[in-house]
């Protein structure tokens, strides 16, 4: 089944001949109105008229999450605020986000790659389609609503949360698809058979999970307890969001919307393009977006790319489920966590030390992360009182820069272990 058949079935040939097109276009538009893409190519030694195939795709500047951070808010875009009709926005290091404005164009594109990725899960227009991922900031909610609502299909946008009424309206609705993240799944799942209920009750068939990383082990969890056939939907902000890919029935590969968003794999250490099959970091060019369009955009997530065709007659190139990053982000229930934004807040309380340990772990199906800080040896006293104040304080700070909750634990000075070379500051129990 197929949302837009031409382009899910275009020839490699003419997909290149298109993808050779609009990156032309791509760049010429972000070298006439872009200071930071026209400076980096010129200290490059290139011009648009260089860029004549996706070939040569190779001669482009790269941009990292810190050249979002340093051209904050707006200076990456490349069409006047306004023609902004929504802003997105992500995480980032600093506890700042990064902003992401979409045009009306950019935002028909979003909802047009979401019904191609829900097209191919085996959905339809007669489905009912549960939105459990957040709304505002976030695309996830936004991103999946807009998509289900162009394919026709009825949506029921209850948000992340209120696990009760989640099932109630399952049941009320006779919800076919679910859409969250893979941690809320299981979650969901546990509470169904705790409330009672056969989740071959009802009507439930797809699960489309994304936001954070997941294993073979959860989705065949997820699968059992939910009675759903469970799919991998991919997506950042900084390129679009949920369906720049999808998998589909024969869960082979996540099929890209490579008419859209051109992939590369590179080799972490010489940022090299690296053979099909080898894993390596996934970067992304825009080759359409009109408002913020990045070129070879390092995304730090580590997969591989293959080309071959895809068992349901797609022809796309098709991404390696992701198996780690090249950085240090965590991703916590769909949040983006780094700890440099987490000792940017500590330094910040006079009563804490510079040392500090995250350990993040799984208690069920949900992630949980706690913050360990040492406490300047004046204000560890026994007064229970005093030291509940200055823990309030923190997890107040960390909760609010972070936008998800967590433990925070004091300790006395010099508890948690040093070391002579790089600091550990995170031990996560998740891959143990």
């Amino acid at each position: 089944m197929y949302w837009n058949e031409p382009i899910e079935t275009l020839s490699r040939d003419h997909m290149h001949a298109l993808q050779s097109e609009r990156l032309k276009d791509t760049v010429g538009r972000v070298y006439q109105n872009v200071e930071f893409y026209r400076k980096k190519m010129q200290e490059l030694g290139i011009e648009p008229g260089d860029i004549k195939t996706i070939e040569d795709i190779v001669k482009l500047p790269f941009t990292t999450k810190k050249d979002l951070r340093d051209n904050y808010p707006f200076g990456l875009c490349s069409v006047p605020k306004s023609e902004f009709v929504r802003i997105h926005a992500s995480s980032g290091t600093t506890g700042k986000p990064t902003s992401v404005p979409h045009t009306r164009k950019d935002l028909d594109t979003f909802a047009e790659c979401v019904a191609r990725a829900i097209c191919c899960t085996g959905g339809t227009k007669e489905d009912v389609v549960q939105v459990a991922y957040g709304y505002g900031l976030f695309t996830g909610g936004l991103g999946i609503h807009d998509g289900a609502t162009k394919l026709g299909a009825a949506v029921v946008p209850i948000s992340g949360g209120n696990t009760r009424n989640q099932l109630t309206l399952m049941q009320d609705f006779e919800t076919s698809i679910l859409a969250c993240t893979p941690s809320y799944a299981l979650f969901l799942g546990e509470a169904l058979a705790e409330a009672g209920v056969d989740p071959k009750q009802l009507n439930l068939r797809i699960g489309i999970f994304g936001a954070e990383p997941w294993s073979q082990e959860m989705r065949t969890k997820i699968e059992e307890s939910l009675n759903v056939t469970a799919y991998d939907i991919y997506g950042l902000s900084e390129i679009m969001g949920p369906g720049v890919a999808i998998s589909c029935e024969n869960q082979n590969g996540l099929h890209i919307a490579e008419d859209h968003f051109y992939p590369e794999i590179l080799d972490p250490d010489t940022l090299k393009p690296v053979a099909d099959g080898t894993i390596g970091e996934l970067t992304f060019t825009h080759l359409t977006k009109e408002a913020m369009p990045l070129l070879r955009y390092r995304t730090r997530d580590l997969s591989s790319i293959t080309h071959t065709p895809c068992e349901c007659g797609r022809t796309s190139a098709r991404m390696s489920k992701v198996c780690g990053r090249s950085d240090d982000m965590l991703i916590i229930r769909g949040v983006n966590v780094f700890p440099s934004q987490i000792e940017s807040v500590l330094l910040e309380v006079p009563e804490a030390k510079p040392h500090y340990l995250i350990i993040v772990d799984r208690q069920g199906t949900m992630d949980t992360i706690e913050l360990q800080v040492e406490i300047d040896d004046k204000y560890f006293t026994d007064e229970i009182a005093d030291l509940e104040k200055i823990r309030k304080k923190i997890k107040q700070k960390i909760d609010s820069v972070l936008r998800i909750g967590v433990i925070v634990k004091l300790v006395e000075h010099k508890t948690i272990q040093r070391s002579e070379g790089k600091a550990k500051r995170v031990i996560d129990r998740r891959h143990i």
